[in-house]
């Protein structure tokens, strides 16, 4: 993030806060963190990370986009988040073996949840076909994996994406001798 939008977000917390005419310990506790680290954001002395920043958001019951609508920057100097992939955490999902899943990025809005995933299929890695209850789409990144959806079988090769009804059964599987990289989206419909 750009030395602009640094100070954009601290201000601009302070701003929504104030016009709400809530306390510090009001948005820091809806957003579940400490005082001190809201503080700390409004002020500009460090930078949330992008959970934080959307649970700030959230506890300040504004949307990401009405958010940053006041956010100008250069054309040389846009808006962005980097995040190195060191920085994803590991998941722990359903019992299986050679699935190396971590999380990129979560959101939850009013009807869904975003979560973007990075999936490292091992050559050979198992598990029982699976469901989701909401839409996914997968982008192959590296390799080559067959996909099981329903009763149809897809191959899909390095580029490929795939977006589908995720409350159907399915199943990755790589038969290569190379490990698959692949970016999972969910769209988790929040019941």
């Amino acid at each position: 993030m750009h030395g602009i939008e640094i100070q954009f977000v601290g201000s601009r917390i302070k701003e929504i806060r104030l016009s709400m005419d809530s306390k510090l310990t009001e948005i820091a506790s809806k957003a579940g963190i400490s005082k001190g680290l809201l503080s700390r954001i409004e002020n500009g002395r460090t930078i949330p990370s992008l959970p934080v920043l959307f649970s700030i958001i959230q506890a300040l019951q504004e949307s990401p986009m009405t958010f940053f609508e006041k956010l100008r920057s250069p054309l040389d100097a846009p808006f962005y988040f980097h995040l190195k992939e060191k920085e994803y955490g590991a998941i722990e999902k359903e019992e299986s073996v050679g699935f190396h899943y971590f999380n990129i990025f979560t959101h939850s809005l009013k009807e869904v949840t975003f979560n973007a995933v990075h999936l490292k299929l091992d050559p050979g890695a198992k598990r029982d076909p699976v469901t989701t209850d909401g839409m996914e789409f997968i982008y192959l990144a590296e390799g080559e994996i067959d996909y099981l959806l329903g009763n149809d079988r897809i191959t899909m090769q390095q580029g490929d994406s795939l977006f589908f009804d995720g409350r159907v059964p399915h199943l990755k599987i790589n038969l290569s001798d190379r490990v698959a990289r692949i970016l999972v989206i969910y769209f988790l419909f929040n019941n």
